[in-house]
């Protein structure tokens, strides 16, 4: 029997030997590197146990088998551990930065998120990538000695800028935050902390955020399969979809809609991966990167899709809008979703007292910015669960998320 080697280390990947450190200093672990320490305080935090109760795209009690934001987030770890392997980079800042990546989501996925935005309109706003630092730096409350997890540098820059440089080196904003201006809880956390925010992140952080595309792609047409909001012949107007979908019916021409559903999925994933991985291979070696600093300063992102399957991710997203994120059933209920997050906000920014005795003399400050951002912290750390049971504790009726 072959046994697959992993290759050998890259030059290029994060050392945890050499780490920036951590911004509370603290003595080195006798039997795991910092990495691996940073990885362990995510999966034994509060805000990741909240995630397996934290909609992906369907709430959660719509049925068992749907993925959650716990779910989503080990489904993309699995694929970037894969990738990192075969890149021979650091596995586990790749782990850890996959499986902290969605921390700061809101209950109700994107439509909690947009209800929050829109009640923090006046206060900066709502950004879960901001809330994600906020929580691993501030809102765990675990250690003696400090708030947050002290994680170190090199996973707080990857959190935070795994989708790239969030400025230029004057400290413009660019990108998608180039209108609105970098969130006010990274800007503030990066001038006692300083992230680099017009650099880019580490391969381990590319590859983090490319998985985030492969997994939910795959998972929600699974998800969305299963929910009966389109079926495989739908899948067949993508062009990538439709060759999967025929090649197994060749292989297997007598399988059931069910597990030719599964083997679309799992070829779809095998061969995301298998693309991402030539093309990084391939970047890597043209661009001549040999150390962590010259990733950081390439000025373009090096772990992404080949152009030709980028395209076809793209047709996969359009697919997916379309006919799962903007379906009917899913509108209707994240329309009630975001009244929920809405009232909330509305009612304990009205009457600070009925919120939980621990967080009511933060929310009940003097400044109406500061008090307005730490009921949107705890409104960001609820599950769907707890929000829907506030608001039905608050309220005389409650929308029905069914």
């Amino acid at each position: 029997m072959t046994v697959a080697m992993a290759p050998p280390r890259a030059s290029c990947a994060c050392d945890p030997l050499a780490s920036r450190g951590r911004r509370v200093s603290e003595p080195p672990s006798q039997t795991r590197s910092a990495f691996r320490r940073d990885c362990d305080r995510v999966i034994h935090s509060t805000a990741f146990r909240r995630l397996k109760h934290k909609t992906q795209v369907f709430v959660f009690h719509e049925g068992d088998h749907y993925r959650t934001r716990l779910t989503h987030s080990l489904e993309v770890a699995q694929v970037a551990r894969a990738l990192a392997r075969q890149l021979g980079l650091e596995e586990d800042l790749t782990e850890t930065l996959a499986l902290a990546h969605d921390l700061g989501h809101p209950p109700f996925g994107h439509a909690g998120e947009h209800a929050l935005d829109l009640c923090l309109k006046d206060f900066g706003g709502f950004d879960h990538n901001a809330q994600t630092l906020r929580v691993v730096t501030a809102l765990e409350h675990r250690h003696p000695e400090f708030d947050g997890l002290n994680l170190c540098w090199e996973t707080l820059e990857g959190l935070v800028k795994h989708n790239g440089p969030l400025t230029d080196r004057e400290g413009v904003a660019v990108g998608r935050y180039r209108e609105r201006g970098v969130p006010a809880g990274i800007s503030a956390f990066v001038a006692s902390f300083d992230l680099e925010l017009w650099s880019f992140a580490s391969l381990e952080a590319q590859i983090a955020a490319i998985s985030d595309d492969v997994a939910y792609n795959a998972h929600d047409i699974d998800d969305g399969l299963r929910a009966g909001l389109f079926g495989l012949d739908d899948l067949k107007a993508v062009p990538l979809l439709a060759d999967i979908i025929e090649g197994i019916g060749e292989r297997y021409p007598l399988l059931d809609d069910a597990r030719r559903g599964a083997e679309l999925v799992r070829v779809l994933i095998s061969r995301s991966i298998a693309a991402v991985f030539g093309e990084a291979a391939a970047r890597i070696a043209a661009s001549g990167v040999r150390t962590v600093a010259e990733v950081r300063q390439w000025g373009a992102t090096l772990a992404d899709f080949p152009v030709d399957v980028a395209k076809q991710e793209v047709a996969i997203k359009g697919f997916l809008h379309q006919h799962m994120y903007r379906h009917p059933r899913v509108m209707r209920v994240m329309a009630g979703a975001e009244q929920i997050v809405t009232d909330l906000f509305t009612h304990y920014l009205a009457s600070p007292s009925d919120l939980p005795e621990e967080w009511q003399l933060s929310a009940q400050a003097d400044d109406d910015a500061d008090r307005a951002r730490r009921i949107g912290d705890f409104i960001a750390g609820m599950t769907d669960l707890f929000a829907i049971t506030e608001h039905q504790r608050l309220f005389h009726s409650t929308p029905d998320l069914r």
